[in-house]
């Protein structure tokens, strides 16, 4: 927050006051935890190597983790949303698809985990060289193993439900992830491996992975909150309302909002105005409209 340069003293204290207050209210991540302390599989060789980060981008993503935000007041048996930025499956766009939107959950009453998965396209990755991940084997991978983390408790209070919201390109791993559930290994010896990858709830905001084939929505599919602006590619723009379509006809519970004046990568940022600016809003009160909330949240401050 700025202050101007010459207000009057009982202003300009109010004016700090309500400063301090803000700050002392505004979400902050816990230390991130990684997926697999020793290595993910088939990673553990690399976990050691430094990320690549260029500006809020992240890429050369070798050791998985998830940095949790957790809410001041949270809801007993609320529900927590594990975050997938997209970026391509090049990089990560942390900020505006991750940590800005776990701390505005998080503000809200709502546990969140930003995922840092393995990227199937790394532009980290010398040039020549073929890429070591894929979506489907490693990116699935990690987001399996966060839900089953946050199911866990991941060092917190367990939830009484977790869902995996996904941003573009983290819109497809969300997909995969919501309609290729595992179930849990009871004999296994990783406490978290007992849990099941099973997500309660999903979002696909402006996502990608809507042309595949393989995808399979029943009935069983859990219920989804759909939304990207209008102005976003047909694959996308329409994509959706199509994807929207398929839910219905299955029986799996939809929401979609389309906003006209939007297009693609709006994510959760301070320069956003218009409708398509309070999706989150809309996100929060399907969460609650859908019991996963008890009610929908008053912010903390």
């Amino acid at each position: 927050m700025t202050l101007p340069a010459a207000l009057p003293l009982p202003t300009t204290l109010l004016a700090l006051c309500l400063w301090a207050l803000n700050c002392a209210h505004a979400a902050a991540p816990s230390p991130s935890l990684p997926l697999w302390p020793e290595g993910a599989p088939g990673s553990a060789a690399r976990r050691l190597e430094p990320e690549k980060v260029a500006g809020s981008n992240v890429s050369n993503i070798h050791h998985p983790s998830l940095t949790p935000y957790w809410p001041a007041n949270p809801a007993p048996g609320g529900p927590a949303v594990i975050i997938a930025p997209g970026g391509g499956h090049a990089r990560l766009a942390a900020q505006h698809e991750g940590h800005n939107v776990a701390a505005w959950l998080a503000r809200h009453g709502v546990a969140a985990f930003v995922l840092k998965y393995r990227l199937a396209k790394d532009d980290a990755n010398p040039a020549g060289q073929p890429q070591p991940y894929s979506v489907d084997r490693d990116a699935l991978a990690d987001a399996r193993r966060a839900l089953r983390l946050v199911r866990a408790g991941a060092g917190g209070p367990v939830p009484g439900s977790v869902g995996i919201l996904g941003f573009s390109a983290g819109g497809e791993v969300a997909l995969l992830a919501a309609t290729r559930p595992e179930e849990g290994r009871p004999a296994a010896a990783d406490a978290a491996d007992r849990a099941p990858a099973r997500a309660d709830f999903y979002a696909l905001v402006y996502p990608g992975g809507l042309p595949r084939t393989d995808l399979e929505i029943t009935s069983r599919t859990p219920p989804v909150f759909l939304t990207a602006g209008y102005q976003d590619r047909a694959n996308i723009s329409e994509g959706l309302a199509e994807f929207y379509l398929r839910s219905k006809r299955a029986g799996a519970s939809a929401e979609l909002h389309l906003y006209a004046g939007a297009g693609h990568g709006f994510g959760v940022r301070d320069t956003n105005r218009g409708p398509h600016a309070a999706w989150i809003e809309r996100f929060v009160e399907w969460l609650a409209e859908r019991k996963f909330l008890p009610s929908a949240p008053r912010p903390n401050g």
